[in-house]
């Protein structure tokens, strides 16, 4: 009897880069022999934007391949996205609830230790850091804890990427088991 191949989830997460002229021949090229055929790329405001559908046993280890693919490409990664500053309605809307539920939290009406806002602090328009606010948002039941555990593993990756570092497959595989365990005390 045949095992049936069981399908990975698949990821969707966008890396930013730069570097690569986009009127080279072999541009697109680059791309799919490095290993991003499971990805769009495109060419926004100076930027090569490439957005994948990556499928992995976890979603650490899809982004981190993905880092690598883009690298071997020559291209500079910049950052991955979602962005991770968002606005109330950004988080109502990665949240699946409404604008009024977000801001009676944040009020702190129905529930407490929302986090702070991080930019725009005094503005009308406060910006938060998505981690913060998924991580707040899984312990408080109104989220899955992987989607915690993905902003938190974006935010690490961009600060590994700030730091120059593309190779980050141990290093995200490490911080995923820290941070299940540290959501789940």
């Amino acid at each position: 009897m045949e095992a049936e191949e069981v399908a990975m989830p698949a990821f969707e997460f966008s890396v930013i880069a730069s570097g690569l002229n986009p009127r080279a021949a072999d541009f697109e090229t680059r791309f799919y022999e490095a290993g991003c055929d499971d990805a769009l790329v495109s060419f926004q405001n100076g930027h090569v934007i490439v957005d994948f559908s990556r499928e992995a046993e976890s979603f650490d280890r899809a982004l981190a391949s993905a880092l690598e693919s883009v690298a071997a490409t020559g291209a500079r990664i910049d950052r991955i996205e979602p962005d991770p500053l968002v606005s109330i309605s950004d988080i109502a809307k990665r949240a699946g609830m409404t604008r009024a539920a977000i801001s009676n939290y944040f009020r702190g009406l129905r529930g407490d230790g929302f986090p702070s806002p991080v930019a725009r602090i005094t503005s009308d328009s406060p910006l938060w850091d998505w981690a913060d606010v998924a991580r707040w948002l899984a312990r408080s039941g109104k989220v899955p804890t992987a989607s915690a555990l993905e902003a938190e593993l974006i935010r690490q990756a961009n600060v590994a990427v700030q730091r120059g570092e593309v190779r980050v497959g141990p290093f995200l595989r490490e911080r995923a088991e820290r941070y299940e365990l540290e959501l789940c005390a």
